[in-house]
């Protein structure tokens, strides 16, 4: 739903994207302000929270293909009919029936003009063919304009929608997180486990004027884990003699906990599965993946200089390359 600060509101400036920006661009964008704007990488800072929610409502709405269409022609109609005080002495300049009645609105005033029902009128205002008036006209004065106009004397509840980033680990485990809505304002939000990014979550009641909240989740990469459908994936640090011999390997989880998995002798490279250990939904649980990785060494003393050389005589390697092209082909 259109708010009134899409009136004067540059979503665009505020990603520092075009007007012709593909979803990608601002989605590349967005990222990349939300990371260095993000309340909990900038405690305190003030004029930070306020960037991150600029940035977060400019995101929903161009993000958004239906409120983006809407926005834009909000702009454009703005551009063509309102000065920079409001409708200005040359609004709605096109001749529309009851013109002269805007004159509340020369002189930067909009008084007694409740700007959702205004924009209501745009995009489909369910005022009918009321003739209540507003101002000193009515919705009967701007014919072809809608019937917005004449909208309710009493504020409704409405839909509001922001969005939040989390860690992947508040994505493995869920969280309470703290989210901002347009006007400015928060509230908690409690973010289920397993949540894809993108996926948006519905607060009840917790939006403007008592209506719901859409927040969209975005969960930010992560050094150690990543996510496949709903596996979590690591890599797993092993040193060559666990490679050589097989061991027992323990490795941790975003919550905190540990897993043992049991490293065949020459297994590096393949995934180790602990079954039920990724993310949990409501639709089940995956797995965990872990693929080993050896650690060389990288200072060895003279002694184990000659003994590792001895063992390459020893035994020697075979080219493990030879057939890679087949495999390519």
């Amino acid at each position: 739903m259109a708010s009134e600060n899409w009136l004067t509101d540059d979503f665009y400036k505020a990603l520092g994207v075009s007007e012709d920006a593909s979803e990608s661009d601002i989605k590349k964008a967005y990222r990349k302000l939300s990371r260095k704007y993000h309340p909990d990488l900038n405690p305190g800072d003030e004029q930070a929270e306020k960037k991150f929610k600029e940035i977060s409502e400019a995101y929903d709405v161009l993000s958004d293909k239906k409120q983006r269409e809407e926005y834009d022609q909000i702009r454009r109609y703005g551009a063509a009919g309102m000065g920079a005080g409001g409708f200005g002495a040359g609004g709605f300049s096109g001749g529309y029936p009851g013109a002269d009645a805007f004159g509340g609105f020369r002189g930067g005033t909009s008084a007694n003009i409740n700007i959702d029902d205004l924009l209501g009128g745009l995009f489909g205002g369910s005022t009918g063919g009321s003739r209540r008036r507003s101002a000193g006209f009515t919705s009967a004065d701007f014919g072809g304009m809608g019937s917005g106009f004449g909208g309710a004397q009493h504020a409704a509840p409405e839909e509001s929608t922001t969005s939040t980033r989390i860690s992947l680990a508040q994505a493995y485990t869920g969280a309470n997180v703290t989210v901002f809505l347009p006007d400015g304002s928060h509230t908690e939000a409690r973010i289920p486990a397993g949540i894809k990014d993108g996926q948006k979550v519905r607060l009840r009641g917790k939006g403007l004027r008592g209506g719901d909240l859409k927040v969209t989740v975005r969960v930010s990469d992560d050094s150690v884990y990543s996510r496949e459908g709903n596996n979590l994936v690591m890599r797993a640090p092993v040193t060559l003699a666990e490679a050589v011999d097989g061991a027992v390997i323990e490795v941790p989880l975003p919550d905190a906990s540990t897993v043992k998995l049991r490293l065949a002798p020459g297994q590096v490279g393949r995934r180790l599965r602990a079954k039920g250990r990724g993310f949990k939904t409501k639709n089940g649980k995956g797995d965990l993946l872990v693929i080993p990785e050896v650690v060389l060494p990288t200072k060895l003393s003279d002694e184990a200089q000659k003994a590792f050389e001895e063992f390459v005589k020893l035994a020697p390697q075979e080219n493990p390359r030879k057939d890679l092209l087949k495999k390519a082909k």
